[in-house]
C-alpha cells in the first residue's frame, strides 16, 4: 500500500515544482491521497496548484509504500495565464455522416458556462441552420452538440461539402469562433 503516515525521514509523498532550480516549490501530499475502492495500490492525489509563473515547468511526484520503496515521475507542463477563450480540436463526428453527427471541441474555460451558436453554410455562404446550446459548468473537451442533419426548415439538405462556423461566448462576453468542414452523405 501506499504510505500517507509521513512516518520515516522523507517518506512523504511530495510534489516537487521545477525541481533543482532557483524556483523549486515542495508541496507534501499525504492529507490530498485517496485510495481507490477495493485497491491498495492505485489511488488519487487532487491538489489545486496555484501562483505558478507562466512557462514551461516540470512536476516531480515521489511516493513510497509501506515496505519503504520509492517510486518517482516527472512531467513537463507549460503555464499560460490567458483569459482569451481558446478553441482547439474543433470537429464533428462522424465526418461524413449522413444522419447525425456530433460537435467537439477543447477549451480553455474548463468549469465556466459557455454559449455556443454553431452555424452551418453552404459553401457559397446560404446559412442552412443555426444551432444554439448553453452549456453550463463546461468540461474541458465539450461533446454534448448533436445534429440531425436537417436544416432549419427540418428538410435534409443535398449531399456534399458544408462549412460549419462555432462560436463560443463566456457569460462575460468573450468569445472565440472556429470555421470547419463537413460533408454529407444523403
Amino acid at each position: 500500500g501506499i504510505n500517507t503516515s509521513g512516518i520515516g525521514i522523507g517518506r512523504d509523498i511530495v510534489a516537487i515544482i521545477d525541481k533543482g532550480t532557483a524556483n523549486e516549490k515542495r508541496f507534501v501530499l499525504n492529507a490530498f491521497y485517496s485510495a481507490k475502492l477495493n485497491s491498495f495500490t492505485t489511488g488519487d492525489i487532487k491538489y489545486q496548484l496555484e501562483g505558478i509563473a507562466d512557462g514551461l515547468h516540470t512536476y516531480t511526484l515521489k511516493v513510497w509504500d509501506v515496505y519503504n520503496n520509492s517510486s518517482e515521475a516527472t512531467i513537463e507542463f507549460l503555464v499560460k495565464n490567458n483569459d482569451d477563450v481558446q478553441l482547439e480540436h474543433v470537429l464533428n463526428y462522424p465526418n461524413p455522416f449522413s444522419t447525425n453527427t456530433i460537435f467537439h471541441f477543447d477549451h480553455n474555460l474548463s468549469g465556466q458556462n459557455l454559449n455556443v451558436v454553431i452555424t452551418i453554410m453552404t459553401v457559397t455562404g446560404k446559412v442552412m441552420k443555426t444551432i444554439e446550446a448553453y452549456v453550463p459548468n463546461a468540461p474541458g473537451h465539450v461533446s454534448s452538440i448533436t445534429w440531425n442533419g436537417r436544416d432549419d426548415y427540418d428538410d435534409k439538405p443535398a449531399k456534399g461539402v458544408y462549412i460549419y462556423r462555432i462560436v463560443v461566448t463566456t457569460e462575460d462576453g468573450r468569445k472565440a469562433e472556429k470555421v470547419e468542414k463537413m460533408v454529407i452523405l444523403n
